[in-house]
């Protein structure tokens, strides 16, 4: 437990926490690789590069200041960033290095305002959230190992098969490389693929939705092929795309994730997507259709076009043969022979009121690029939506979908 001498200077840092927060989490990143660019290893280098880990890490500070005198508030929170810590192999050792270069970034961004009755209240704040982090990334490492067919750290896998599914999107079918069973997982979970790419100095690792239902003798990870392999965000996905072939292994983590199909629930649900944020709608949709068939579904989808629509075949054969699934398609800038599609522009307000079930106690599920969800979320509020029945998925760090209303 805190002190409350604690918790009153942890409280009275928040104002400055929301006009330094990334300048702090900037510097931290900063002397965090320079002491242990080993750590290289685990982190995402294109979020460095485009400052969303660094804000994210910045919401995360700023929210367990915020709420530093009920941190059961933040317990939510907590899981989430925890299931991407398990997945990467983010350990008790890391956090004693990673509190001692946050104390200091606090120190080199606030100079003299950072006096040591602030940074001692601090170190005593981050060893209490740590000790919550360490405590619930155990059990869930504890968990991912025991599972039948789990195991600990990553596992090799080979490309059994890799299908192009659109002119950005390939899929590949990965079995295990020692022919043992897999850990069963959620409908929506993702696994973390570890990669060695040919000129780079560090180990590149990636989380992808599993995009198959689970109960297979494989794993499907569906992936679009980013920017060019020069640009930050393209050097796994290229390298998935032009240098992995079938027969080639892969290293993943057992799944993980907090987003996921409710399945004991029989409310009807909605599935949301833009772009590759359909690969986990794919497994909630076709897990559905095989464990509830009497569940109501609607599946919504946006792409730019035909040729950049993955896996619409598969979602329409599942739809076609159960009775309570329904789908509509929005292409932004359909091609002349495009065909099969419901509508051209965006997913908005307007759509959702036209095709949704009306159903208040619905469940809510959308994945997509971030403008795009926080168009979504938007929407949902303005159909009053129940905040508890709105579930997302990010790619990469979590932002805040209420700083901004944009179309998608």
């Amino acid at each position: 437990m805190l002190q409350a001498k604690t918790i009153e200077i942890i409280k009275s840092t928040v104002p400055v926490l929301e006009v330094y927060g990334e300048a702090i989490t900037s510097r931290f990143y900063q002397l965090l690789f320079t002491k242990h660019p080993e750590l290289l290893n685990i982190f995402n280098h294109a979020n460095q590069k485009k400052g969303r880990q660094q804000a994210a890490l910045a919401n995360a500070v700023y929210a367990a200041a915020a709420n530093i005198d009920k941190l059961e508030m933040i317990i939510p929170v907590v899981k989430q960033i925890a299931h991407k810590h398990r997945s990467l192999g983010v350990k008790p050792e890391h956090y004693p290095v990673v509190g001692e270069n946050l104390l200091e970034a606090i120190k080199d961004v606030l100079g003299d305002a950072a006096t040591d009755e602030i940074i001692n209240a601090w170190a005593e704040a981050y060893g209490v959230i740590a000790d919550a982090f360490i405590g619930v990334e155990r059990d869930m490492y504890e968990a991912a190992e025991q599972q039948n067919g789990g195991w600990e750290g990553f596992r090799a896998f080979v490309v059994a098969e890799k299908k192009a599914e659109s002119s950005v999107i390939t899929s590949f079918y990965l079995i295990p490389q020692d022919g043992g069973p897999i850990a069963e997982f959620n409908p929506g979970q993702y696994v973390s693929v570890r990669m060695e790419i040919p000129g780079e100095k560090n180990t590149h690792i990636r989380q992808y939705s599993l995009s198959d239902a689970p109960g297979k003798e494989h794993y499907r990870i569906s992936v679009k092929k980013e920017a060019g392999l020069n640009s930050p965000d393209g050097i796994v996905s290229v390298y998935l795309h032009e240098g992995v072939k079938a027969g080639d292994v892969l290293f993943l983590s057992a799944p993980a994730g907090d987003f996921y199909l409710d399945t004991e629930s029989a409310k009807p649900a909605v599935l949301i997507s833009g772009g590759v944020g359909l690969t986990p709608m794919v497994s909630m949709l076709k897990t559905a259709a095989e464990e509830q068939p009497e569940r109501e579904m609607t599946f919504i989808h946006s792409a730019i076009n035909g040729q950049t629509h993955a896996l619409k075949d598969e979602v329409k054969k599942v739809a076609e043969d159960a009775e309570n699934i329904s789908t509509y398609f929005v292409y932004e800038k359909p091609l002349e022979d495009d065909f099969g599609y419901d509508q051209t522009g965006y997913i908005d307000e307007a759509l959702l009121r036209k095709v949704l079930p009306l159903n208040k106690e619905a469940e809510y599920y959308f994945c997509g690029p971030v403008p795009f969800m926080k168009a979504i979320n938007h929407a949902l509020q303005e159909l009053n939506i129940k905040k508890e029945n709105i579930h997302f998925e990010f790619f990469g760090p979590a932002s805040d979908l209420e700083k901004e209303k944009v179309n998608a």
